[in-house]
């Protein structure tokens, strides 16, 4: 039977570390990038050294409603395992930062990450089995003058994922 698992943030670092990883545990790969060259290398490279499948979406998750667009995007395709990696940081004190970029910061760490859960979440648990990782970081544990949104959109990673993998007990599907 064919798995597949959806990375966010493929195109370097965690992201594609995890590619590699799970292309290697024999799953095909629906790699989820705003950098499409580099996604494009990450792309070559895994279809070298794996026989899997492996597709690419070019979207920038800081964008309202990409979520919808990227399952519209998999063509019904069953995900496995989804890997909410993509991210950011931005350094500064709080009152001198750009809203904007604080703004995009809190839609990739957490609306996107929400939703691309809250969509994939339902049909996991209907087949008993799935997977889904949310990258956080030791920032969750913490406050972080100087890169408040970050530290804080962490910080609600971490909480989110510890309380939806308590609901989720005895139903197959894990959060970490």
């Amino acid at each position: 039977m064919d798995k597949t698992a959806l990375i966010t943030g493929a195109a370097s670092g965690l992201g594609y570390e995890l590619s590699l990883l799970l292309a290697n545990d024999t799953y095909n790969l629906i790699l989820i990038d705003i950098d499409s060259e580099k996604l494009g290398l990450v792309k070559s490279k895994i279809k070298k050294l794996y026989n899997c499948k492996v597709d690419v979406l070019i979207k920038d998750l800081s964008k309202p409603d990409v979520a919808i667009e990227i399952i519209e995007a998999l063509n019904n395709v069953t995900i496995d395992v989804l890997v909410n990696n993509a991210g950011f940081g931005l350094f500064g004190s709080f009152n001198n930062t750009s809203w904007e970029r604080e703004l995009d910061m809190l839609h990739v760490h957490v609306i996107t990450s929400t939703h691309l859960t809250k969509l994939l979440i339902e049909s996991m648990v209907t087949r008993g089995s799935g997977k889904i990782l949310n990258i956080a970081s030791l920032a969750a544990f913490q406050p972080g003058p100087l890169m408040s949104i970050y530290y804080a959109s962490k910080s609600y990673l971490l909480s989110f994922s510890e309380a939806i993998a308590n609901e989720l007990k005895g139903t197959g599907v894990t959060v970490t």
